[in-house]
């Protein structure tokens, strides 16, 4: 019987689909692992794989790259070194499944396969992967390991199986996305694992974006005592060692502790990290964005330089008649706040052409929203030009409230390949501004002090595109709109108890109207990084032909 084992969380950022890559990851972890003497490695949820790898898990030819990547790692154990949690797509008896594979001494010696499938939300994993049977524990080096895998943590029922069959300690390889204020969910979820158990838990996430979910890492060791042991980093890679030492029937787990990012920091992680891979995974040579003088595409490019630095973000200002002096002023300031180029290229000549060459079908009708939504399209094909060009993945700069109620022009201000403030209400792209001025997240490669001029976040919000225009001529104040919006988004409450909160009947009416008529242009949106409980995209999935209103 041992009395000591070294546990390395491998908290990893895998790519979807580069098994060769992600196997030299997991390799090199163990390496790290090595040079402190670790027994086990321990990543993320479906390292070798990426997760979640969707209907990627069923081309034949993919799950048979990852067995021979598990065999090739599993070849490198029999050094005598630790031994390595390999998570995967794994086929058993013409069944893919999501497991983990525990290889050691130069073979896989044991398989676990999760049993809780995950169906709501981003998840569909029953689409793709069978459930595993109740799995029982692995005896490791003198210890009785229950692995679980992610959503097998979320219910009682695994846990309860691993304790009444001697597990004497909880290992939980995880995908779990980034949301806002889910770090707290999880250690929760844990601790109640914990109690039900009498059991110490390890909690191994990824960290990383993919598509338009983001993980944010934040691994961490809690005790029988339902006491935090070891935490690891938010937002970036690391190997970290655990020790546990036997203390008569239960297992101790000594661990560093690190401080994580929360609130605005966190949510501004999340846009960096999910933006950055992308463009990293995606292998752009940077991003083309619209700077109008506006407070959203100037956190938008605050973000991008954070992300990517300001050698590989270009701004392109493009005027109109309408575009007023404060707005030129403001995009030349963010710019050079920012130190990224910006180019100048007025749309007025391609407004001519479009009233002229559509005039004789136009039948002198005056002129209305078609002529304002002709100018966000002219800028959507210059940017979309320059794209071409020059290669740089165009980021579109729109926000969450204005995707919801569609103050947004399809092919115009939605063009792009990604949005960064597409799940970001308003209101918080305010607070982000303020919070940005005023800091450096860890690893943004931007500028300490402020990205943005005061006015840019002071003056009313206003697309400009005819004379004295303001958001608010067409939409409710953005701190009413917003919660109404969450309430319908977030809350899907009914409109009598969004009016208790203290909201005219009527204002909760159109905004519904609005929300529910927009969805034909969400459809047609850019991805952009998850931020809330419910993102549109694959989270909110509603009909676009929808009569249902009470």
């Amino acid at each position: 019987m041992t009395d000591r084992l070294v546990l390395a969380l491998a908290q990893l950022n895998p790519t979807m689909g580069d098994i060769a890559g992600n196997r030299d990851r997991l390799l090199a972890a163990r390496e790290d692992a090595k040079a402190f003497g670790a027994d086990l490695v321990i990543p993320g949820e479906l390292v070798l794989s990426g997760y979640p790898p969707e209907d990627l898990v069923l081309k034949p030819a993919f799950l048979e790259a990852l067995a021979a990547a598990a065999d090739e790692i599993a070849a490198a154990t029999a050094d005598g070194g630790p031994a390595v949690l390999i998570t995967t797509p794994w086929r058993v008896d013409g069944k893919t499944y999501n497991a983990a594979l525990l290889a050691d001494g130069g073979k896989i010696v044991a398989t676990r396969l999760k049993h809780d499938l995950p169906n709501y939300g981003i998840f569909d994993e029953k689409r793709v992967f069978a459930a595993g049977p109740m799995p029982g524990p692995i005896a490791f080096r003198g210890v009785r390991l229950g692995v679980m895998i992610c959503e097998d943590m979320w219910t009682p029922d695994v846990t309860e199986t691993l304790e009444e069959s001697g597990a004497e300690l909880l290992i939980v390889p995880n995908g779990s996305p980034y949301e806002h204020d889910k770090l707290d969910e999880r250690v929760n979820l844990a601790v109640a694992r914990i109690v039900e158990s009498s059991l110490p838990l390890v909690y191994v996430n990824q960290v990383g974006g993919q598509d338009e979910i983001v993980f944010d890492g934040g691994s961490f060791v809690v005790g029988a005592d339902r006491h935090l042991k070891a935490q690891l980093p938010a937002w970036r890679e690391a190997v970290s060692r655990v020790a546990f030492i036997r203390a008569g029937d239960r297992w101790v787990p000594e661990g560093e502790v690190v401080k994580v990012a929360n609130g605005l920091e966190s949510i501004y992680q999340a846009m960096t990290v999910g933006l950055r891979d992308y463009v990293e995974k995606s292998r752009f040579p940077g991003v083309i964005l619209g700077l109008s003088g506006g407070i959203d595409s100037a956190l938008s490019a605050a973000v991008a330089v954070d992300a990517l630095g300001p050698g590989r973000v270009r701004a392109v200002m493009m005027p109109s008649p309408y575009t007023s002096r404060e707005s030129l002023e403001d995009a030349a300031e963010v710019a050079r706040f920012l130190g990224i180029r910006l180019d100048n290229v007025s749309i007025e000549p391609a407004m001519r052409a479009f009233d002229a060459m559509l005039a004789p079908l136009f039948e002198n009708r005056p002129p209305d929203i078609t002529e304002e939504n002709l100018q966000s399209r002219a800028r959507g094909v210059t940017l979309m030009a320059l794209s071409n060009k020059l290669g740089h993945m165009v980021l579109s700069t729109g926000n969450k409230s204005e995707m919801s109620v569609g103050y947004a022009t399809l092919y115009g201000d939605m063009c792009g390949g990604y949005a960064v403030l597409k799940d970001v209400y308003k209101t918080t792209v305010f607070e982000l501004s303020r919070w940005r001025n005023q800091s450096l997240p860890e690893g943004g490669k931007g500028p300490v002090g402020r990205v943005m001029p005061e006015r840019v976040i002071t003056k009313p919000p206003s697309a400009e595109l005819k004379p004295n225009q303001t958001d608010q001529d067409t939409l409710p104040p953005y701190d009413a709109l917003d919660d109404i919006l969450s309430c319908l988004i977030e809350g899907e409450m009914k409109v009598s108890d969004i009016v208790a909160r203290g909201h005219d009947e009527a204002t909760v009416r159109r905004v519904w109207r609005m929300l529910d008529r927009a969805e034909y242009k969400r459809r047609q949106a850019p991805p952009g990084v998850k931020i809330t409980r419910r993102a549109f995209g694959r989270d909110r999935r509603y009909p676009i032909v929808n009569a249902f209103q009470k």
